[in-house]
Parts: structure tokens; C-alpha cells; sequence
């Protein structure tokens, strides 16, 4: 198997080349051209596609999760089309983007019901089963475990202060950088009610800071500098709590997708 590591390719090209089952990883493709180029059975993770111009292709069987804005299929705006239709299956989903106090403290008790639902339906499973995770993504134990690290970054961190509110079983996203003093065991195989005695502590913290919450903090910015992660300067407070709604809200939805699969295959 050839490997090509740290190395500068930028203008190489590839004809009638086979790259079947290849791996890219941290790669750089900015600007790349890619004609009758046959993607059958690629999987895309963590990755970022900006400006693309997708012309004369065939999309046959594809499923898209992710973040859209301003994606346009045939001429027409898709992601308005998709909101909506969201919205309409789960009429709460519209409410996770509040811009008052009042609002933020709705959507988070409508995220701690729906978890609590979650969570019940989950101990239902065999403590393994919980491990497991579905086509490469996180178990129901890793998706707490990213969760509570959600939680302790842009609560704990950026709006309570604290410069490393981390607890070993923490989980950053698979693609981060790393950071020094940062926990990230992303194979350490806590109990469920171990993760969910860390998940409580953060429910309570980020309980506390809504509680206390009025709309002329939201419209303030924080910042933090201290080495670690985030850091950052002047940045909206209400978008810190925005980033853990939007985590608590597709999170749980993938934590049931995937339970329903090995319920079904179980």
C-alpha cells in the first residue's frame, strides 16, 4: 500500500489512477477539479465543502447530514425547503434558536424532557449495546460523553469562566486538533450511569447560568484566552448557548437513529 504523509501535491494530477478504498485524511483539496471522477460508496466526516460546483453529476442514493446554508440543487435553495420541512415533523425543533431569556429556558427544558426519554429508552438496552456505535460514529455512551464536553466548553468555559472545566471522561469531536490538559480517551468504556453522574453536573451548571439569564446578557460577548479551548474573543454569549441547544438537539436525534438500528438488527 503506497502512503503519502506530509507531503506537498498541490497541482499533481491523476488520470485513469485507482484509488479504491483510499483514505484521506487532514488532506487539502481546496480548488481541486474532478471530472468523471466515480464517488460510488464514498463516505465524507468532518469535513468542509465551500463554493463547490457539482455539474452534470448523478445523485443516486445519497444521504446528506450536516449543516446547509445556501445550497442550491437544480436552481433551487434546498435548505429553506428542508428547515421547514424539519420543523414540521418536530414542531419543537423551531424552538431552539430563542432570542429572549424566556426562550432559552423553553428550549432547554424541552431538551432535558426529550433526554430523559432518551435515556430511559437506552437503559432498556444490554449495557454493550450502549458501546456500540453505528457506521463508525459515536456509541450512546461517547455521544454523553461529547455532550457533557459541549457543556463545560461554551458554559463552563466561556460564560461561567472556569479556564479548564474538564472531567477526565469528556470527549471533544473526532476531527479536533488536541489540546494540552484537555482529556480525550475516545476508547475509555465508563458505565452509562458513571457518564450520566457527569451529564447531571452539567445539566445543573447550565441550568443555573438560563436561570439567572435576562435578555441584556445575551446580547453581551465573553472571552476567554487562557490556553485550552475555545478561545476567543467578543464572542456573542447567545451563541455559546445556541451551539449547546443545536449539540443537545442533533445529538439526541442521532443517539436515536442508531438505537433503533440496533434495536432492529438485535
Amino acid at each position: 500500500m503506497t502512503e503519502f504523509r506530509e507531503q506537498d501535491l498541490t497541482g499533481a494530477r491523476f488520470e485513469r489512477v485507482d484509488l479504491r478504498g483510499a483514505t484521506f485524511r487532514e488532506v487539502r483539496l481546496n480548488d481541486a477539479q474532478l471530472h468523471d471522477v466515480d464517488l460510488t460508496g464514498v463516505q465524507v466526516r468532518g469535513s468542509l465543502i465551500s463554493r463547490a460546483r457539482l455539474r452534470g453529476v448523478e445523485l443516486v442514493d445519497v444521504e446528506i447530514y450536516g449543516e446547509l446554508n445556501n445550497v442550491v440543487v437544480n436552481g433551487v435553495e434546498v435548505w429553506p425547503l428542508v428547515d421547514a420541512e424539519l420543523n414540521r415533523r418536530m414542531p419543537e425543533r423551531a424552538k431552539m434558536r430563542p432570542d429572549d431569556a424566556d426562550g432559552f429556558r423553553e428550549a432547554w427544558a424541552i431538551l432535558v424532557r426529550l433526554w430523559d426519554g432518551t435515556v430511559a429508552r437506552a437503559r432498556t438496552f444490554p449495557e454493550a449495546a450502549l458501546h456500540r456505535g453505528v457506521d463508525d460514529e459515536w456509541s450512546f455512551v461517547q455521544t454523553l460523553r461529547h455532550l457533557n464536553f459541549a457543556s463545560a466548553a461554551w458554559v463552563g468555559r466561556m460564560i461561567v469562566g472556569t479556564a479548564a472545566p474538564w472531567h477526565p471522561l469528556d470527549l471533544p469531536w473526532d476531527e479536533a486538533p488536541g489540546w494540552d490538559a484537555i482529556p480525550w480517551d475516545r476508547d475509555a468504556r465508563p458505565s452509562l450511569d458513571e457518564v450520566l453522574a457527569v451529564r447531571r453536573e452539567r445539566q445543573a451548571m447550565v441550568g443555573a447560568v438560563l436561570d439567572k439569564l435576562t435578555d441584556g446578557q445575551l446580547a453581551s460577548t465573553v472571552t476567554r484566552t487562557e490556553p485550552g479551548w475555545p478561545v476567543l474573543t467578543d464572542f456573542p454569549l447567545k451563541e455559546c448557548l445556541r451551539i449547546v441547544l443545536n449539540e443537545e438537539w442533533e445529538h439526541r436525534l442521532f443517539a436515536e437513529r442508531d438505537l433503533t438500528v440496533i434495536e432492529k438488527e438485535n
